[in-house]
């Protein structure tokens, strides 16, 4: 496998394209205000949380507020063959919004509308700006939620558009399989539908599962259609301490083999407690921890939890802190959530090179362990967090992104451990997508017959490669 070169983070080189003044003069007649061509918009639209930092931003950003927006500004872009980039909040980590070829952002946090909800069906439909947040908000009345929760406030369309996942997912699952149907602009400006509010279908080409995870290189979204659940009866939070990361580790997988119906298993390393500790002032133990979660009847979550605190208990855990109220839950959770962050300040001016292999549950034990003694021989500082109850785990190497060295040594302790992955039947990515930096892993893991066929796809359905070039796969 090709590993990427130390400096690839930093200045990805792909030729720009010409964004004509007639395109820009096109968009502005059409959308007026909602147009920006001014420096610092731009430059909003033309960053996210990754590591890239001197991608030149897109030529404009639109706003759009409806599907008709999103349709005619393709169409205009379509019309000059010029790259559209969709924008939803800008909380991705592979790069996925960068202009890396040029073109035009599309904005659509203003669609932010949810525009039914089926509480008998349990379903919901909404436009791709609304986030997790704020449709959590809006459904709790009916006594439902949705439960894929990445950490961030991330948007509908985004998560839909990445395939994530997050904390939840040992239970609920991730977007693929909680999106029943979309309505998609095509490269052309068009307007499809795919799937149905229906719990199944063998109805031709599954191709809401091909938008899923497309990254916006297919299309872009504008209504998405999504599998709500009811809220539990009880809930219940806990944190544990262990002596090791093997004996959290194994715990957990002693836990899943076992059955036991947790809905979240969260795996945090002792570094990230101390840097989360200093961020948010919460003094918990510095020691390996797994944060879990159970859903259920009230007699169902005490069952599970104490068959998990007398799993924890061979393995040496110990110091268990249960919280049963929303307040308590949250305070909890604020150690897991504020993670990213805590460790960004924790090196001042530093950038974060994220990890997301996903491994089977039986083999995480052997990736995790020999992964944390590479990083460790280097000295570079890292956080570790993992959805432990499915096999992902994320590493985040702290590096200037000016230190060559620094960037170097993340790249290939990054490499070393998506090949030992790879070996072990995992991915590459379990939820961050593909974007700019694993191009050279897919071609790894899914092999250049399965790649070609990606883009034999991406160039029927995209012929002049204009949304959003350059991720997933070169053409």
């Amino acid at each position: 496998m090709n590993a990427p070169t130390p400096h690839q983070h930093l200045a990805p080189v792909i030729a720009q394209r010409e964004v004509p003044a007639a395109l820009i003069a096109a968009l502005q007649h059409r959308f007026g205000a909602n147009c920006s061509t001014a420096q610092v918009i731009r430059e909003q639209h033309g960053r996210d949380e990754s590591a890239f930092t001197t991608v030149p931003p897109p030529a404009a950003v639109v706003f759009a507020e409806s599907t008709q927006d999103v349709s005619d500004a393709i169409r205009l872009a379509a019309q000059y063959q010029v790259p559209v980039i969709p924008f939803g909040v800008g909380s991705s980590l592979e790069g996925h919004l960068l202009a890396v070829q040029g073109g035009i952002s599309v904005d659509v946090s203003r669609m932010n509308k949810v525009l039914s909800i089926n509480a008998e069906d349990l379903t919901v439909t909404v436009q791709p700006g609304v986030t997790r947040k704020q449709l959590n908000e809006e459904i709790k009345s009916t006594g439902l939620f949705f439960p894929i929760d990445p950490g961030a406030d991330a948007s509908i369309g985004g998560m839909s558009a990445t395939r994530a996942s997050g904390t939840n997912a040992v239970r609920y699952g991730t977007m693929r399989e909680n999106v029943l149907a979309l309505e998609v602009v095509t490269a052309s400006g068009e307007v499809i539908r795919t799937g149905t509010r229906a719990k199944k279908s063998a109805a031709g080409y599954d191709l809401t599962r091909l938008m899923v995870g497309s990254e916006g290189t297919l299309g872009l979204m504008t209504e998405i259609t999504l599998r709500i659940y009811p809220l539990p009866e009880a809930v219940s939070a806990a944190i544990c301490s262990f002596p090791s990361i093997e004996a959290a580790v194994r715990t957990t997988i002693a836990t899943i083999q076992m059955g036991v119906p947790i809905a979240r298993v969260e795996l945090l390393d002792a570094n990230t407690i101390r840097m989360v500790n200093a961020y948010a002032k919460l003094g918990l133990n510095e020691a390996p921890m797994l944060l879990m979660e159970f859903h259920g009847s009230p007699a169902g979550v005490k069952e599970q939890a104490e068959t998990l605190q007398e799993l924890a208990a061979e393995f040496g855990g110990q110091s268990f802190e249960w919280a049963t109220t929303p307040e308590e839950r949250t305070r909890l959770w604020t150690a897991r959530h504020n993670a990213y962050f805590a460790a960004i300040q924790s090196k001042p001016g530093c950038r974060a090179i994220s990890t997301d292999t996903c491994v089977p549950i039986s083999k995480l034990a052997d990736c995790l362990l020999e992964s944390i003694d590479e990083a460790d021989a280097t000295g570079l500082p890292y956080f570790l967090v993992g959805h432990v109850g499915d096999g992902n785990f994320h590493f985040g190497y702290l590096i200037d992104p000016n230190n060559p060295v620094e960037c170097a040594t993340a790249e290939e302790l990054n490499h070393k451990l998506v090949t030992r992955a790879l070996a072990l039947g995992g991915t590459c990515t379990g939820e961050h997508g593909i974007g700019l930096h694993k191009m050279d892993f897919l071609r790894a893991e899914t092999g250049e017959g399965a790649v070609d066929m990606m883009r034999t796809i991406k160039r029927a359905l995209d012929p002049h490669n204009i949304m959003n070039p350059g991720k997933i796969f070169s053409l």
